[in-house]
């Protein structure tokens, strides 16, 4: 099997635990392979590869394994349903899911790999499959995409100390693999925030530290709006009745400055709408709101929140379902600024609930689901709804305008 020089040093290191961080689409999969076929080439071997889950082990390595043995002729039996290949030789290549790891028990190992180990819990290894390796003195090999400084940081860390004889690691790039394009690479790092790109395609182990918004900064992002209020103005929407929540903006080609705010406790749709109209009775107003409001109800007479605004005369666009949490944060990191440095969100500084949530909302400790417990949610997720609409990172999404609220509602594509 044919390997590019970065994957050609981690084939050849005689290190016996090894690991290789390494950016989106670098190769993982071609060197995984390799790996499980050159130690099943030697007879009576027991190799596994474990993935996060049973049904990721199927998506990324399952077919291209078993057509790799095929083409070989080293099979002599193939398990579908138990992703397992007996060889000629007596060896075995199993695949594994990582989420119920107690159930990986009992078995002697040759040769490990384990892939997107980020996404690993540290225990399947620790207690569970590096005991699998010391009867056999079995080899290891830790592939993944960084994910913040979590255990796959530290067995990396492993790999650097020149006292740990046993590990070797290294970090290669998403261009180092060879596999994209220098046009696709730019492309991505004018679509993501400077954070995310550094992790997914430079293989970096940045730290978010908890908080969502990280690139939130008060010299770069906070701006007084001097310009005349435009004819057309952008609201993002959260329906809660306390408070509901709205941000406005005004757009400028690929950007936004907000420049104003609206809070309101233990009221309704239409109570905004009312102020809306008091502070801004001559715009045009649009409006991306919570999606939820398709359904949701929070004045008499049966009318949902989508249909209140419809009603009111605004020209209403949302999301067939709700975009991603994930997609949302991204989206407004990516407008607080780019992979290039560039910065496409500005906050006039009247606008301090906006900027206190911003800067206060973390997630959830050890988790990557946003607290919702402190307060600083409904802002942040009105401004989401705004950004991930009018500059999604993922573009293949639908996207609703409604037609009047009688006629029901057609959808058309974004590309």
């Amino acid at each position: 099997m044919p390997l590019s020089d970065p994957q050609k040093i981690i084939a050849d290191s005689g290190a016996r635990f090894r690991v290789a961080a390494a950016g989106r689409r670098f190769g993982k999969t071609h060197i995984a392979v390799r790996e499980l076929a050159r130690a099943a080439r030697l007879p009576s071997r027991v190799c596994w590869y474990v993935a996060p889950s049973y049904r990721m082990c199927r998506q990324i390595v399952w077919d291209k394994l078993k057509a790799k043995m095929i083409s070989l002729n080293w099979v002599s039996k193939i398990n579908e349903s138990d992703l397992r290949i007996e060889l000629r030789n007596g060896s075995i290549i199993a695949l594994r899911g990582a989420d119920n790891f107690d159930s990986l028990r009992g078995v002697g190992l040759d040769c490990l790999v384990m892939d997107e180990t980020a996404d690993i819990d540290e225990r399947a290894f620790t207690e569970v499959l590096r005991p699998t390796l010391a009867d056999r003195e079995g080899r290891a090999l830790f592939l993944g995409t960084p994910k913040g400084r979590n255990w796959f940081f530290d067995l990396y860390q492993r790999g650097q100390d020149p006292t740990e004889h046993s590990w070797e690691s290294w970090s290669w790039t998403t261009a180092d693999g060879g596999q994209v394009s220098e046009e696709e690479i730019e492309s991505a790092k004018r679509d993501l925030d400077s954070r995310t790109f550094e992790q997914e395609f430079l293989a970096s182990f940045v730290t978010h530290s908890g908080v969502i918004y990280y690139n939130f900064d008060r010299t770069s992002n906070i701006k007084e709006f001097t310009d005349q209020i435009p004819n057309d103005i952008y609201v993002g929407l959260d329906f809660n009745i306390s408070p509901i929540s709205a941000v406005v903006a005004a757009r400028h080609g690929d950007t936004l400055h907000v420049f104003d705010e609206i809070s309101i406790y233990g009221s309704n749709t239409d109570e905004l709408i009312e102020e809306m109209r008091i502070r801004y009775p001559r715009q045009r107003i649009i409006v991306m709101p919570d999606p939820s409001g398709v359904a949701r109800k929070t004045s008499a007479g049966g009318r949902t929140d989508i249909t209140i605004l419809e009603n009111a005369g605004w020209t209403v666009k949302y999301r067939r379902s709700h975009p991603p949490v994930r997609d949302r944060i991204n989206a407004v990191n990516s407008l607080l600024k780019n992979a290039n440095d560039q910065v496409r969100l500005w906050i006039d500084p009247r606008c301090r609930k906006l900027i206190e949530c911003l800067e206060k909302q973390t997630y959830k400790d050890g988790t990557q689901i946003p607290d919702k417990d402190s307060g600083f949610d409904h802002m942040n997720d009105a401004l989401g709804y705004l950004g991930e609409y009018l500059f999604p990172i993922r573009k293949d999404q639908e996207e609703f305008e409604p037609l009047p609220w009688k006629m029901g509602t057609r959808a058309k594509k974004t590309f």
